[in-house]
């Protein structure tokens, strides 16, 4: 297949590209290399994967539409897996506008394209952001998710909603998945595992919001891409999945793996609950189980093992 990636040189994107790769597929990769993080960073990602020939890297905007259209007119392409994004929060509640535009436009520019060019399969990554401060906990696909708490997950639920749009009316077959934090080697360097890691190994203190109590449904990369890149020939209809590991760990747990994998003692500052900021993710996967056989098989424990290790070496 060929196969349009967005987001291609990110931490998610890259990974996908890679088994894409492996399994035979040809990727169109379309990344911006903006400045949210150092762009070197992306260009590690992918330096390797430059070499193959199945892999075609566009250096554009998804909000640029006529290089876009560019791209789907030159090239042949079977499936759309659209992973880019402005991500993050806490930086959307201060620029609400570029999070609209990336996050909402963005997904538009896409989907206008799949309608123009014949483009039947579209996957879009959501985000477990979606279910805002919802008190039901485990959080499941059929929850009302309308009370986001930051402009982050409305632009993520307004792309859902555009998504099903779009399958209604022109039949593209779309499935969306909601991740849950997602961690492992190539994570972005503002998340938490990431930046805790490294402040610990160097012996600085770490900003803890709140008791510590807070917790999160980590996700280990490989049970991500492993669904992601298994269920590109099922792509039918229009669905939501969850994808998470269904274990949430208290931050306060997260800093005692990410002190025994690097044989170092945290320094903690603590800091007041940030808005934005929601108190527990926790999925419930029965749908992903049983429709895609997503089965995540990587623990916390052994996931901050390897990503210490990465870490250490990168």
């Amino acid at each position: 297949m060929n196969i349009l990636v967005t987001g291609g040189a990110g931490f998610i994107g890259s990974h996908v590209c890679e088994k894409l790769i492996s399994a035979g597929h040809k990727v169109i990769c379309v990344d911006n290399f903006n400045d949210y993080y150092d762009p070197q960073i992306k260009e590690t990602n992918i330096s390797e994967m430059k070499k193959d020939r199945n892999f075609i890297l566009y250096r554009n905007d998804i909000l640029k539409n006529d290089l876009l259209e560019y791209i789907f007119s030159n090239n042949s392409i079977d499936l759309v897996i659209h992973l880019a994004a402005r991500a993050g929060v806490r930086p959307s509640i201060s620029n609400a506008r570029l999070y609209e535009e990336v996050n909402v436009r963005g997904t538009i520019n896409l989907l206008e394209c799949c309608k123009k060019f014949g483009v039947r399969r579209f996957v879009f990554a959501s985000s477990s952001s979606v279910y805002g401060g919802n008190k039901k906990v485990p959080f499941s696909e059929d929850d009302n998710v309308d009370h986001p708490v930051s402009p982050y997950a409305a632009t993520k639920k307004a792309g859902e909603l555009m998504c099903y749009t779009y399958s209604h009316l022109f039949e593209l077959n779309i499935f969306c998945y909601r991740f849950f934090t997602v961690y492992g080697p190539r994570q972005r360097p503002e998340m938490a595992i990431h930046k805790f890691t490294g402040l610990v190994l160097s012996g600085k203190p770490i900003d803890v919001y709140g008791d510590g109590m807070s917790s999160r449904d980590y996700t280990y990369i490989d049970d991500i891409t492993d669904a992601i890149t298994g269920n590109i020939d099922n792509i039918k209809g229009y669905e939501i999945f969850n994808l998470g590991n269904s274990r949430p760990v208290k931050l306060g747990e997260l800093i005692v793996l990410i002190e025994s994998a690097t044989g170092k003692k945290a320094i903690i500052n603590h800091m007041d609950f940030q808005p934005g900021d929601v108190q527990t993710t926790f999925a419930v996967i029965t749908k992903a189980k049983k429709m895609l056989r997503y089965n995540p098989v990587t623990t916390i424990e052994s996931g901050i093992s390897k990503f210490v290790e990465w870490y250490k070496i990168k």
